[in-house]
């Protein structure tokens, strides 16, 4: 037996290989192949123009060779200059070929797809739009926080005073105004959809749920999610033939701490906050609970508004990473995971089932699967067999395994080296201002002198400390 390599559930007649109808308006169907999903990701190495580097084009090569049919934006794509949650992140930028920049990206996975599965007839490829709101770092590693609403314990725990900058009912407009002319440009160049993002923690995401702002964009649910419903109105009305998405955290946490006595994470001070007043899709009186009246009238509201998909997560990588990305081990500004990782797997799959049951009608991507390693693709024709799911994403994995989905769907032996271990050096890199990647995994940045230094930083996020 070849140890390099174990047995999967796929082929052709797996329910992960067999192709999904989607619409579009009353009349437009589409055809997804396969029920994989590249989820998109933040490199941290485009130009400071806001276009690609030659490590931004192997990456979506590396996407269109996938053998997923469903590529979900390739990238987190800033709508303007000071909504970039790094320096080097994909942007539209004033004075620069914003088209030209994302029609390489486009021909580049749509040729490489071609080369490596014959046609492009079943793929479909979509652009996130994003603003990174109080995770703005536009300039440099400092944070340039832009929020929705004020929220006492993240400001605790990222350090910011009450100066940080709420921004006004006018400037959210106009940021949904840059949204639009995003997807505008993301239409004329061929792309099939836009994703207007709203997971994470982004401003759009946090909108979702400030309840303390005031205005036209905050308070009551039908306030806080106008400028999601504009945005999507205007995108319809400027481009009618381009489909919509949303890909969203369908419920949130109280952030995590790493503990004072060792370095497990915890929420710290959350009984001196109750009730919890923020988040989306939480209990207020217990916000490490989900409370799923707000995220079904969502999913309605999406559905309503004829988006073709929903793509659904759970909680940020900065303040509940444990949850939102399960990992063996933690990222440099993490902690060590509270409990087995494979709860929160568990956690991502009961959400996506329960939506999924609750709002019909509308198709829906899960998330959580990396962690699951060689048994990833038995979960996944479970969930997906069963008419849990519809697609099943994958991100980090893509990154250390890309044809992952490809060897899947044709019933190949995987490839035991190359699976995701989570060893989160994809996130402890881009958090310490180098390029995003799998350092353990990929020879390309196997061989950077950054991988060195990422093993030392590995080590550091393990120790017990207080990271309060």
């Amino acid at each position: 037996e070849d140890t390099d390599c174990v047995s999967n559930p796929g082929g052709p007649d797996s329910a992960l290989a067999q192709p999904l109808e989607v619409t579009h308006g009353e009349d437009v169907t589409r055809l997804i192949g396969n029920r994989f999903c590249v989820h998109p990701m933040e490199g941290w190495d485009g130009t400071r123009e806001g276009g690609p580097t030659e490590d931004t084009i192997r990456r979506w090569k590396h996407f269109g060779e996938s053998g997923a049919k469903l590529i979900w934006g390739g990238e987190a794509y800033a709508v303007q200059p000071d909504g970039r949650a790094n320096p080097n992140q994909l942007c539209r930028f004033p004075g620069a070929d914003n088209q030209g920049n994302l029609a390489v990206l486009l021909e580049t996975l749509r040729s490489a797809h071609r080369d490596a599965h014959q046609s492009t007839d079943d793929l479909l490829v979509g652009l996130q739009l994003t603003h990174s709101g109080r995770f703005c770092r536009p300039d440099s590693d400092r944070m340039q926080p832009l929020i929705a609403e004020q929220n006492p314990v993240l400001a605790e725990k990222y350090g910011l005073d009450e100066q940080v900058h709420v921004l006004e009912d006018d400037e959210l407009r106009t940021i949904s105004e840059n949204m639009v002319k995003a997807a505008e440009t993301a239409a004329d160049v061929g792309f099939d959809f836009v994703d207007v993002k709203c997971c994470h923690g982004y401003l759009m995401h946090e909108l979702l749920g400030a309840r303390t702002r005031s205005g036209d964009y905050g308070g009551t649910f039908e306030h806080r999610t106008r400028l999601f419903r504009d945005t999507v109105e205007a995108i319809r009305a400027a481009r009618p033939n381009l489909m919509i998405g949303c890909r969203v955290s369908i419920t949130d946490l109280y952030p995590f701490f790493r503990g004072p006595d060792n370095a497990r994470g915890e929420p710290l001070g959350m009984d001196e906050h109750l009730p919890w007043t923020h988040g989306f899709g939480v209990a207020p009186s217990n916000p490490i609970e989900p409370d799923f009246e707000e995220p079904v009238r969502f999913l309605e509201l999406c559905r309503d508004l004829g988006l073709f998909m929903a793509n659904l997560t759970i909680g940020s990588p900065y303040y509940c990473p444990h949850l939102q990305r399960p990992a063996a081990y933690p990222p440099s500004d993490g902690y060590l995971p509270p409990r087995d990782p494979l709860l929160e797997v568990a956690r991502h799959l009961r959400t996506v089932r329960t939506m999924r049951g609750l709002v019909p009608g509308l198709p829906v991507v899960g998330t959580g699967y990396s962690y699951l390693q060689e048994w990833l693709p038995h979960v996944a024709e479970h969930e997906v067999g069963r008419g849990h799911v519809d697609l099943v994403g994958l991100g980090r994995s893509m990154l250390s395994y890309p044809t992952l989905p490809a060897d899947v769907v044709s019933g190949r032996e995987l490839q035991r080296k190359f699976l995701c271990r989570t060893f989160s050096d994809c996130t402890t890199a881009p958090r310490n201002g180098m390029i995003s990647g799998c350092y353990p995994l990929d020879p390309h940045y196997k061989s950077m002198p950054q991988a060195a230094e990422l093993k030392i930083l590995r080590k550091e996020a393990s120790k017990p400390g207080d990271a309060r």
